[in-house]
């Protein structure tokens, strides 16, 4: 079974299945498929955080394919530029590209074909062609003025003939298919040994012809975010330091299951301790009444179940993502057994009022003190914020000159023997990175996550990750078990919650879970450039009802409506208790896909 956000994806890895490949081979597939056919929300420059899980012995881990900050990127690199923010496009922002690397780690570690069988799908669809996505059309329109004065070598791959390509035209990259065939052919100059190809592969893109064009290429100054022209401190000698990693996942037993997410170098643990805090405030009745309510069909008018859920829901999200602010980072102190507590998330519960709060609420997990970015509090301090319409919607609003609140990709797969794979690739964005020449693609931009502040637990600091908003997620227990995930964002980890909720304890099957309306909240800081919430912001599906938003209304919630189907992409795959698999995949956008047998 494999559910992803595109169809050929999903395609791609049912072919790897059917093959004789497991769980980890169809992901790695379909992951470099992802990589080249959405090309506006990752690519094989990007990241990668991957959660798998091993049937035969119950193992649970995290590979780890989140870049790091360059060895040059300093706080006082930045501050002799005169940036006082990352910009969140071109050179400056670029960290290691991890997606390639951690890609290749699952496979070494975890799959049985070679790499050709996984690669080789991937390689097809950037030398042959395939269907280009209405919205990465669009994306490419929207900065084609930018590519075409500032990025000649975006400009070469995407605009064919000097234009945007249509929706749906036959989309073709042969600089990309170029990199992919160098590659294999570096694998299989290293004999027949399936391992010992894969490393020859990996050096090649970390110690050798990538890794140069990458070095040569960021020195070459290109005009970012700020509107000027910068070089960027990426070098060779960081790719060639950097190697995926894998580590425990963060886990918590909660709403009778267990749920795995990788550490606080990625935002996961927020999703646990939302997950706790309305476990504490005993919403399983209330997520009930909701779901009878809504399979009624009757509407709740503003004062029913499904108005409280909502209002429930995002109040906690904004105390969660309040101690995200604080405490969340590549940091070794972060304080997680305090945070993802029983006692702490009571604690924590009791704040939640009737009322929609603006006030951004970190806790003091085990009596330590919050610290927060002095522009956050700033923001705070000055009622600042944008308008509920500038943005938070599904697809992600691109402006003229990439910027971007992030979105992404997202796979999961469950194979015959029960492995599973929950992946979100991200990063390497077209519109936030020019295309290296020669290689087809982009670097990420991850650093714009960090902080130009010290002291802060997601400051920059050179071989420091940046903390990433991906967060794939796993659920086991219960006699059953599924990966899941979705774009999104800073909305991963809100949009996941009713999901969870109305399948865990409303009784909803994964694919009603994903298709019933959905919300989150803006009034989170933006974890990307420029950085912006808004006050009390709440983003909902008109599905909801029109009484229920104007009740939400009513307490106090900037409301935006969404339209009917909007928000999210969530899927997911696993083993039903009685054996059998199940996938769901999300039809908002109309290219998400679930397929097995």
């Amino acid at each position: 079974m494999v559910a992803s956000t595109h169809w050929l994806a999903s395609a791609v890895g049912m072919r790897v299945l059917e093959a004789g490949g497991n769980a980890f081979d169809a992901a790695v597939a379909a992951g470099f498929t992802l990589s080249v056919v959405e090309p506006h929300l990752n690519g094989p420059g990007g990241d990668v955080p991957i959660i798998g899980h091993r049937a035969r012995d119950g193992h649970t881990f995290v590979v780890c394919g989140q870049g790091t900050a360059p060895a040059a990127a300093t706080l006082g690199a930045f501050g002799d530029l005169g940036v006082e923010e990352v910009p969140g496009t071109g050179h400056l922002a670029a960290v290691v590209p991890g997606a390639f690397g951690a890609w290749l780690d699952l496979l070494t570690r975890y799959g049985t074909l070679p790499l050709a069988d996984v690669l080789g799908p991937a390689l097809a669809y950037a030398r042959d062609g395939y269907p280009l996505l209405p919205s990465a059309a669009r994306t490419v329109s929207t900065v084609a003025e930018m590519f075409a004065a500032h990025w000649p070598t975006s400009a070469a791959v995407y605009l064919p003939g000097g234009q945007p390509p249509a929706a749906g035209a036959r989309f073709t990259n042969p600089d990309l298919a170029c990199t992919f065939e160098r590659l294999l052919a570096e694998a299989a100059a290293a004999g027949q040994d399936r391992d010992a190809q894969v490393e020859a592969a990996r050096r090649a893109f970390y110690e050798g012809f990538v890794a140069e064009a990458v070095d040569t290429f960021v020195q070459t100054p290109v005009v970012d975010a700020t509107g000027r022209a910068h070089a960027g401190l990426l070098r060779g000698e960081d790719m060639a330091a950097w190697r995926a990693t894998e580590e425990p996942t963060v886990s918590a037993d909660v709403l009778g299951v267990q749920v795995h997410k990788t550490a606080a170098w990625g935002q996961g643990p927020v999703l646990l301790q939302q997950l706790r805090m309305l476990e504490a405030l005993d919403v399983a009745p209330l997520v009930r009444d909701a779901v009878a309510l809504e399979a009624s069909g009757v509407a709740d008018d503003g004062t029913g179940p499904v108005t409280r859920l909502v209002h429930l829901v995002t109040q906690v999200a904004a105390l969660a993502f309040a101690d995200r602010e604080a405490y969340y980072g590549d940091a070794p102190d972060v304080p997680l057994d305090a945070l993802l507590s029983r006692e702490y998330a009571a604690e924590r519960a009791r704040l939640v009022g009737d009322d929609a709060d603006a006030t951004l609420r970190p806790g003091s997990p085990g009596g330590r003190a919050p610290v927060l970015p002095s522009r956050v509090l700033a923001d705070r301090a000055g009622g600042g914020g944008v308008s509920a319409s500038a943005g938070g919607l599904g697809e992600p609003t691109v402006s003229p000159v990439g910027l971007t609140p992030g979105d992404t990709c997202h796979v999961d797969v469950v194979d015959r023997w029960g492995n599973r794979v929950s992946a979100t690739p991200s990063g390497g964005w077209l519109q936030s990175s020019p295309v290296v020449p020669g290689l087809g693609f982009a670097l990420p931009t991850r650093a714009q996550m960090f902080w130009l502040e010290p002291g802060l637990p997601s400051s920059l600091v050179p071989g420091r990750r940046p903390r990433t908003t991906l967060s794939p997620a796993m659920v086991l227990g219960a006699g059953h078990g599924f990966a899941f995930g979705t774009p999104g964002g800073d909305q991963q980890d809100q949009w996941t919650v009713p999901f969870l909720l109305r399948h865990l304890l409303g009784g909803l099957d994964l694919q009603a879970a994903i298709d019933a309306p959905s919300w989150h909240s803006t009034a989170v800081q933006s974890s990307f450039a420029p950085r912006t919430h808004t006050p009390r912001g709440l983003v909902a599906e008109s599905r909801l009802g029109a009484g229920v938003l104007a009740g939400l209304a009513a307490r106090g919630h900037a409301v935006q409506d969404a339209g009917p189907w909007s928000l999210g992409r969530i899927s997911a795959a696993g083993v039903r208790a009685d054996g059998l698999l199940v996938g769901a995949a999300n039809p908002r956008g109309q290219q998400g896909y679930a397929v097995g047998r």
